[in-house]
């Protein structure tokens, strides 16, 4: 039984938008040293059930609790100081400054000491195959490099839970075993609990030890990589329901 405060926990989590619901009764819990996945088809809720466990939306109902400690009411910045970070699908760097700044100033906003952030940013640089790009402007950076940077910004933090939002996207394919090694090593090497939200299942599919499947804002289904792959309703979410049953018919 995982201790409370080895866990970020969001239960029984709904938000509406004017009627609209975008999340419906959703309870998720991300450990410690694991990386959990969140898929689903595209308007299904996990942006917005980012943005409730980072702070940057509050559930219309239902509490988020940082290692036992209702924050359903706390702001991004109390979240951080207190171990849990994210990325953004669109780049929230400072562009006019370099790659290395960012990572120090990241450090720096959670109380590092100067000197420790310079060495943090130089390990960062490494860890995320940055280095080359170490004096470049943060708005000068391809995709690629921006989406890796977004990922460094977000570790310079030093999080005990981080919450990568899209973080491949726009990786060329042949980048992208090297940016799932990196993932392994924060999970690793830094004992971090990752939430994982990306549209390239194989991705998911090789780094996870869980997913969980939102659809129309529930919790469709929750388990391991094989446990979901076999999942009819998982399949149907994603191909429709007549795909899954000609499949099944043609078995």
């Amino acid at each position: 039984m995982r201790r409370p405060g080895d866990s970020l926990r969001a239960s029984s989590v709904s938000r509406s938008f004017e009627g609209v619901h975008a999340l419906r009764d959703v309870t998720l819990e991300l450990g410690r040293a694991e990386i959990t996945g969140l898929i689903g088809p595209n308007g299904a809720g996990k942006s917005t059930l980012v943005n409730v466990l980072s702070g940057f939306d509050r559930p219309t109902s239902g509490t988020v609790e940082l290692e036992g400690r209702d924050v359903t009411r706390w702001s991004p910045s109390r979240r951080g100081r207190h171990g849990l970070s994210r990325t953004f699908q669109h780049s929230h760097a400072f562009r006019s400054l370099s790659v290395r700044e960012n990572l120090e100033v990241a450090a720096l906003g959670v109380g590092t000491v100067a000197r420790e952030a310079r060495r943090r940013a130089a390990e960062l640089l490494e860890t995320l195959g940055l280095t080359s790009q170490a004096e470049a402007l943060a708005g000068t950076l391809a995709q690629g490099d921006e989406r890796r940077l977004g990922v460094a910004r977000a570790l310079a933090t030093r999080p005990r839970f981080i919450l990568l939002d899209e973080p491949a996207a726009g990786l060329p394919e042949a980048e992208v075993p090297d940016f799932a090694q990196a993932v392994r090593d924060v999970r690793d090497d830094h004992d971090a609990g990752v939430l994982l939200i990306d549209h390239n299942m194989a991705l998911i599919m090789g780094l996870c030890d869980r997913i969980y499947v939102l659809d129309q804002g529930r919790v469709l289904a929750e388990g391991t990589p094989d446990e979901i792959r076999a999942n009819l309703d998982v399949a149907a979410a994603y191909l429709g329901e007549s795909a899954v049953h000609d499949a099944d018919d043609e078995g």
